[in-house]
């Protein structure tokens, strides 16, 4: 924890986020993101991995790509918002938000992200 009472992040940050929430109804009657920032300059790190995988069905080895991120504990971020790393400018979807208990620190919290741009 910081002198003023923020929390740190644990992980080192390698670019900023800004975190897009919310939707709207267009003329069709079709739900559509919006781009309404909730929260801009949120220090994060973002890794790219890949996993092998196979199928019964079809035995040929398929490279599958995704990324991790890592913010601050605390962070206001939730499934399916948005974000875009302000250094490369991709947008992800969260699919998913989790934290690892730990008594002695407050742990990052980890964003299971799909590339959608």
């Amino acid at each position: 924890m910081a002198a003023d009472g923020r929390l740190l992040m644990i992980a080192r940050a390698t670019t900023m986020l800004t975190v897009y929430r919310g939707t709207t109804t267009d003329a069709f009657g079709d739900e559509q993101d919006t781009n309404t920032a909730v929260a801009t300059g949120i220090p994060a790190s973002l890794v790219e991995q890949t996993r092998r995988v196979t199928t019964r069905d079809n035995p040929t080895p398929r490279v599958i790509r995704y990324t991790v991120g890592r913010v601050t504990a605390g962070t206001d971020i939730t499934d399916q918002d948005r974000v875009k790393d302000e250094r490369t400018g991709a947008v992800f979807i969260v699919e998913a938000v989790s934290s690892m208990n730990s008594a002695a620190v407050a742990a990052d919290l980890r964003l299971d992200l799909r590339r959608t741009t």
